[in-house]
């Protein structure tokens, strides 16, 4: 499946912005089975410096900086991307969750050490016990945790609602936990929580999501979402991507940008601005099958 992905931002200010420094995470992965074709942006104001690097986890970042003033920044992400239908199956079979956890702090193999990292608290997901209680009903005693996790994932797709009004970028997962309600970023966040509580390896994956029109109804250019999942390490298995907003294994409808400990390390766009006080935003994303 090839994919051609339009993700345009769009920032209107109340006063003229006088400096902004931004990073954008908006060049989707290389993976053995995700492929970015071709990637890329446009930005007007047409920044006076841009430059991109790989951060600590490997995605692709992109650093701008516009000088003059401006009431309106728009950032326009295009890029392919061609993925393989198979790449993500969930294995039959897994190892005991316990199992797991307490092999992780113990195994100095390459991959373990790397996936030890997401065990631990990060900025904006903090263990706890409330998280490991919900958690327990689906990792139960000896049960496998390919298992666990898609109960987990089915658990949180049915106790929680999808709500866009209930929740921004600063709410907590502990408010989240508490009101029941949220979008695909809180309930990563939460899903995480979760399974980091647990002493299980959980990363955020931010990505698209390809959506599908109601019946006899036309596509619509910008419906599509930017979306975000999670990814758990199973030893002799890798990572395992879960979607806990759609209860899906994440298959050939998602496509990867970057992931990191949460939120904060792969946020599509961000950055610090000197003016505009008030501001506005509107985001449009297009996933377009390709033909092959």
């Amino acid at each position: 499946m090839t994919y051609r992905i339009v993700h345009r931002t769009t920032y209107k200010y109340r006063y003229p912005v006088a400096l902004g420094n931004h990073v954008a995470c908006l060049t989707p992965r290389t993976l053995a089975h995700h492929r970015c074709v071709w990637s890329k942006m446009n930005i007007d104001p047409e920044p006076s410096t841009h430059s991109e690097r790989l951060d600590y986890y490997g995605n692709q970042l992109s650093f701008f900086t516009i000088q003059e003033p401006h009431k309106q920044l728009v950032v326009e992400a295009r890029s392919q991307v061609s993925l393989d239908a198979e790449r993500r199956a969930i294995p039959a079979t897994s190892p005991p969750w316990e199992e797991v956890a307490r092999e992780l702090p113990e195994d100095r193999s390459a991959a373990t050490l790397e996936a030890y990292q997401f065990v631990f608290e990060s900025p904006r997901i903090k263990p706890a016990p409330e998280f490991a209680t919900y958690a327990e009903r689906s990792f139960t005693r000896r049960r496998a945790l390919v298992e666990a996790l898609l109960d987990l994932t089915a658990r949180i797709h049915h106790d929680f609602l999808f709500d866009s009004k209930a929740t921004n970028v600063r709410t907590s997962t502990e408010e989240v936990f508490r009101k029941r309600r949220g979008v695909c970023q809180d309930f990563a966040h939460l899903q995480i929580a979760c399974l980091r509580s647990l002493k299980l390896a959980a990363r955020y994956v931010s990505g698209y999501l390809r959506t599908y029109p109601p019946p006899g109804r036309p596509r619509l250019i910008g419906a599509d979402a930017s979306h975000a999942w999670v990814s758990v390490f199973c030893p002799g298995s890798g990572w395992l991507d879960l979607d806990p907003t759609n209860n899906l294994v994440v298959g050939d409808g998602h496509v990867t940008l970057g992931w990191g400990r949460d939120y904060g390390d792969v946020s599509p766009l961000r950055g610090l601005i000197l003016g505009g006080r008030d501001h506005t935003l509107k985001v449009s994303v297009d996933v377009e099958p390709v033909e092959e």
